[in-house]
């Protein structure tokens, strides 16, 4: 048996396909920050204590 899949079909579902991997990646990648800053809030860790800081700049 024999099926035609039109093209705008197609590109439709590989648009539909690459929207969802997207979408999936930023919700993992907002998850992964939560739950980073939790547990370095839990564990009392402070990401910026061996930062340096440059001074304000002054106008003359």
């Amino acid at each position: 048996m024999l099926l035609y899949i039109d093209p705008s079909v197609t590109t439709f579902v590989i648009e539909a396909v690459v929207g969802i991997v997207i979408a999936g990646g930023a919700i993992i990648s907002v998850a992964f920050r939560k739950a980073k800053k939790k547990i370095n809030t839990a564990l009392n860790i402070d990401e910026n204590s061996k930062k340096e800081v440059e001074d304000e700049i002054e106008e003359i």
